[in-house]
């Protein structure tokens, strides 16, 4: 009786946020857009480091969304185009077993269609191989300016995840082709920090945040796709070597500190499913397993250090709030690749209806942020609603199985 009354308010959740989503046609504010607000384009402020930095943190951190106000425009951010269509490829698998709860496979097919052309046209130009950045200017405290578009391997990456899954179920070669090009702009427009046995690529192509090991491990799991594709061993090696320098920075006790920069000393929760995520594509990808014993490791500290009983997401290891909406999304998806739902299917349970009770707006979309005090109730589409969108379809994906 208790699985049945989720179940369903699981699907009716999904179902709203399904229908916003696509009633706003996928472009939204992101927490990080304020540097597109017309208003500050237009004031000298716009080209003073600090002036910058102020301007974005208070969009992030104000409860009140200012962003219509300040004429901030919605748009397409290519990370979220890309969950949406990790997203509607398992509603479509979903289909495909007799459950058109979401869609039939016809409608869903179709989606994936256009969203697949849609992602393929946001790629940055000029870079080596396929690319993507975000659609805003982006100053990373005084260290330095992200322009709109400059591509980063975290963007490009659930980028390439997305379009390889849109290829398995369409066979079009031309977007298989075209998406692992990207092996091209990890090797020749990334740098790489030797780190032990191995190395740490570079967040972007920019200088300045080179030692971030989810992203590393994103530029390792994006080349173990080229060489399941394609197999170039050169690929696989160089895949290899990110994540021997990772798992030689995982602590005995299964975490991982964000980055080795002295401001990077943190562990937090969704950053580690990205690791663990990236770590165990690239065992399925290339058939090297030796690195079973890291993500066994890693996947006990996460289960056991983010999520308290009543299923609440922790963001730190050891600080619950601010709860982040990508806490209880990144955990279905990394569980669902681990092949650990069926395992921690009681946790993921109470982890969905708590955020779902305390970080679903009425009007079908998902919160940025829960907090002790005021919480952040501004729609964010790629940062809230596509993850969480993504980490839905998983779970119905999973249900079924």
């Amino acid at each position: 009786m208790v699985e049945n009354k989720l179940k369903y308010k699981v699907s009716d959740s999904f179902l709203k946020l399904k229908a916003y989503c696509e009633a706003e046609q996928y472009k939204g504010w992101d927490p990080y857009d304020g540097l597109n607000s017309k208003v500050f384009q237009a004031l000298p402020l716009k080209h003073w480091d600090l002036a910058r930095l102020a301007w974005i943190q208070g969009f992030k951190r104000s409860p009140i969304n200012f962003r219509k106000l300040l004429l901030v425009p919605k748009e397409y951010n290519t990370k979220g185009v890309a969950l949406f269509l990790l997203g509607y490829c398992k509603l479509y698998h979903l289909a495909k077993k007799g459950c058109n709860d979401f869609g039939t496979e016809e409608e869903l097919l179709q989606k994936i269609k256009d969203i697949t052309k849609l992602l393929l046209s946001l790629r940055s130009k000029g870079y080596s191989g396929s690319a993507w950045g975000y659609n805003f200017d982006w100053q990373a405290r005084r260290l330095f300016l992200f322009k709109k578009h400059t591509p980063t391997v975290v963007a490009t990456c659930f980028c390439v995840e997305a379009l390889i899954e849109s290829y398995e179920i369409t066979k079009d070669k031309t977007v298989l082709e075209e998406t692992l090009t990207a092996a091209n702009f990890v090797l020749n427009d990334l740098s790489r920090t030797p780190h032990g046995k191995g190395h740490i690529f570079s967040y972007s192509v920019k200088d300045g945040n080179n030692t971030v090991i989810n992203a590393s491990l994103l530029g390792a799991k994006i080349l173990s796709y080229s060489y399941k594709y394609n197999k170039i061993q050169e690929h696989a090696d160089m895949a290899k070597k990110a994540v021997v320098a990772a798992c030689e920075l995982q602590e005995e006790d299964g975490s991982w500190i964000y980055g080795l920069l002295p401001v990077q000393s943190w562990k937090d929760s969704f950053h580690t499913g990205f690791n663990l995520d990236a770590i165990e594509t690239y065992q399925q990808n290339t058939g090297d397993t030796s690195f079973q014993k890291y993500i066994d490791k890693g996947w006990q500290y996460y289960i056991d250090n983010f999520f308290e009983a009543d299923g609440k997401p922790k963001y730190y290891h050891n600080k619950t709030y601010p709860i982040d909406i990508h806490c209880p999304a990144q955990v279905i998806v990394t569980a669902s690749k681990l092949n650990q739902f069926k395992n921690k299917e009681e946790v993921l349970d109470k982890t969905l209806n708590w955020t779902i009770n305390h970080m679903q707006s009425n009007k079908g979309y998902f919160y940025y942020q829960y907090r002790k005090g005021v919480s952040s109730k501004i729609s964010y589409m790629r940062w809230s609603n596509a993850f969480m969108f993504n980490a839905m379809a998983h779970y119905h994906l999973e249900k079924h199985q």
